[in-house]
């Protein structure tokens, strides 16, 4: 018994000193909705304005505001060295940062076609997808093929393996990021298929939806941390 009370003590002491580090204690961080760089309505008609700004206004804060309870509420179980819900915490940490996270990049991920929304890819992306998948339009139709595959809710991403130093194509499910796939994978490209991302314009045929997204992808973007991320 003693034993096992020492190592439980230590084993939440490094939990205060790990989740320490994590939030910054002493003023955990918390973390605020983006501002989009373009009005709800701009990315019309390929996603209504009523569709973006419920899917910003609602969705997306309904994950920041989450997120950042489930932190808070992590700051205090560490305090008291209350391991079981810390534990518990995990599953709505994951979940609600995971949803901050995908829809910060979805966002920039977007452009209204007259700030360049859709324009191929250029440069070293460009050159990146011709190699790996013949041509940007064998790219589309892979991701639009596995995005419409995905059972339930989920995502379907463009994104740059750095270890292996190659573009790869993958799903996650529910707002699991990209990372979970892979600890090198960064992602250049996430299209949200979550039914809220499109049912009020599309109905139940996320097909159409994921044809007419490539509309307002902005691929300047996606360039600029391809460009980055290979340095």
């Amino acid at each position: 018994m003693a034993i096992r009370s020492v190592a439980s003590r230590r084993t939440l002491a490094g939990l205060k000193e790990t989740s320490s580090k994590l939030l910054g204690f002493r003023g955990i961080q918390t973390f605020t909705l983006p501002d989009l760089s373009y009005d709800y309505s701009a990315l019309e008609p390929a996603i209504s304005g009523e569709i973006m700004q419920i899917h910003h206004q609602k969705h997306h804060q309904t994950y920041v505001t989450n997120y950042n309870n489930a932190l808070e509420q992590l700051d205090q179980a560490v305090s008291k060295g209350d391991a079981s819900t810390v534990v518990k915490l995990h599953s709505a940490i994951k979940f609600n940062g995971g949803g901050h996270v995908n829809h910060s990049i979805f966002w920039k991920n977007l452009a209204p076609v007259n700030q360049g929304g859709g324009e191929p890819p250029k440069g070293a992306l460009g050159g990146a997808i011709d190699t790996h998948f013949g041509s940007l339009e064998g790219l589309v139709k892979k991701m639009s093929a596995e995005g419409a595959a995905l059972q339930g809710s989920g995502w379907v991403w463009l994104g740059l393996d750095k270890e292996l130093k190659k573009l790869v194509v993958d799903t996650t499910a529910n707002q699991d990021p990209l990372v979970t796939k892979g600890g090198s994978f960064v992602p250049l490209v996430g299209i949200d298929v979550w039914e809220h991302a499109y049912y009020l314009q599309y109905k139940n045929v996320r097909p159409d939806y994921l044809k007419n997204v490539w509309k307002v992808i902005n691929w300047k973007y996606a360039s600029e941390v391809y460009d980055q991320e290979c340095k």
